[in-house]
């Protein structure tokens, strides 16, 4: 496998590579976002950004999480798609296409090498500004502690199970996580402006 770029291998082969695994919540992960997030307005340029945020399991002070530090990018409508691929990838991301979803569903990833994990880890998301089925997620368990344990509680059970099978994790989640997102619609009029 290390005779191959990362996009020339089968998810099984990344799977291997890139097991689930889960830590503690680090003091430094929003620390590490704040760092990520002016280099990335930096590059794009604030006039493309609508709003950038913290978003996912390390958002979550005290949530049990991947290492990985996922950003949501919203971006105007007006912003030159072509030309952002080059300009995120120049800041170390891997452009992962999303076939499956609407434009401008776009995702990029950093910190993973052929040989495993090398420093921190992030995964960007690049959205149209609305698409915030992440924020009202995070503010509801940012509110509600004890739904943000039983989601910790969640994961440790679902690595066992699915430590080498991404998609299985992933998947094995999805029903809690729309649950709280509703549940969240319900209760939050819009997500948190500020991040």
């Amino acid at each position: 496998m290390k005779n191959k770029n990362l996009n020339e291998m089968s998810n099984e082969e990344l799977w291997q590579l890139f097991p689930i695994i889960l830590s503690a919540h680090d003091r430094d992960w929003p620390k590490r976002y704040e760092t990520e997030k002016d280099r990335l307005v930096k590059a794009i340029g604030a006039e493309n950004i609508v709003r950038i945020s913290h978003i996912g399991s390390t958002s979550v002070p005290g949530l049990t999480a991947k290492p990985t530090i996922d950003i949501l990018l919203e971006i105007q409508q007006e912003t030159d798609l072509a030309r952002l691929i080059p300009t995120i990838e120049a800041e170390g991301y891997i452009y992962s296409p999303q076939p499956g979803n609407p434009p401008p569903h776009m995702m990029f990833m950093k910190g993973y090498t052929p040989e495993g994990f090398k420093g921190q880890a992030f995964h960007l998301h690049i959205r149209y500004s609305g698409d915030w089925d992440e924020l009202y997620f995070r503010d509801y368990l940012l509110s509600h502690p004890d739904t943000a344990q039983a989601y910790g509680e969640l994961k440790v059970k679902l690595q066992k199970e699915y430590e080498h099978d991404r998609d299985g994790y992933t998947d094995a989640k999805t029903g809690f996580i729309r649950e709280i997102t509703n549940r969240a619609k319900e209760q939050i009029t819009h997500p948190s402006k500020t991040e």
